[in-house]
């Protein structure tokens, strides 16, 4: 059985892609088309923000381009110096860090930061575990974002009164060789990673056969297992 993963591969990783890999063990023969390209923005005005940790009472990421936003911001001189002599790593240090996902946590550890909330498995959940640690008298969290952000987060921070800073740091775009590549290849099946990905695709169109519980290699294989 033949599936088309429409979804970037995996960087940083030694041998197969991920997906690919349990995709294998699962009989199934996986084939990647990298469907959007990204493109950083606002990224001065992040760099002051993380420059400024007591303003905060932590940081919230939900996907490993808003992880890949800071470590450009770490890559300026100055901010990399105050960042590496510890100074400003220890104070973040000292905050919550939610995440979303082993992908998204794995990055944020090798910035140097301890996270929580990775096992949440998407964006509602990991807000029910912040809104049961924060409260309405606790210092902003910072969230770096995409620009095509799910409202579902911020919406129950909101409504927990949970204060929220939300910064757009990435756009969304197609990327310029998907169509291209979808035409070489076509399937009447589709699997979703998340229910972003999910929403995304309904609204192009097409009809999602699944969705993963979780944002993991796994739980997309099996699902897709679940309904051939």
């Amino acid at each position: 059985m033949k599936v088309l993963l429409l979804k970037e591969p995996k960087e940083g990783e030694l041998g197969p892609d991920p997906y690919v890999q349990e995709f294998i063990s699962h009989g199934l023969q996986a084939t990647l088309i990298p469907v959007l390209s990204f493109e950083f923005i606002s990224l001065q005005d992040l760099s002051k923000k993380l420059s400024h940790p007591e303003a905060y009472g932590g940081l919230i990421f939900t996907s490993p381009r808003a992880v890949e936003a800071v470590t450009l911001c770490l890559g300026e001189k100055a901010i990399r110096e105050e960042w590496n002599n510890n100074f400003l790593k220890d104070k973040w240090k000292e905050k919550s860090v939610y995440v979303v996902g082993k992908s998204t946590a794995k990055l944020v550890k090798e910035i140097g930061l301890v996270t929580q909330g990775e096992d949440s498995g998407n964006a509602e959940k990991l807000a029910e575990h912040i809104c049961n640690k924060e409260s309405s008298n606790s210092l902003p969290l910072l969230f770096p974002c995409g620009a095509l952000k799910r409202e579902i987060l911020p919406k129950c921070l909101r409504e927990k009164g949970v204060p929220l800073e939300s910064l757009t740091v990435y756009k969304t775009s197609q990327h310029p060789c998907f169509q291209q590549a979808l035409d070489d290849y076509f399937s009447e099946q589709f699997a979703a990673i998340g229910p972003t990905t999910a929403d995304a695709m309904a609204t192009e169109g097409l009809t999602v056969s699944c969705t993963a519980e979780k944002p993991t290699a796994e739980d997309l294989a099996a699902s897709i297992r679940r309904v051939l």
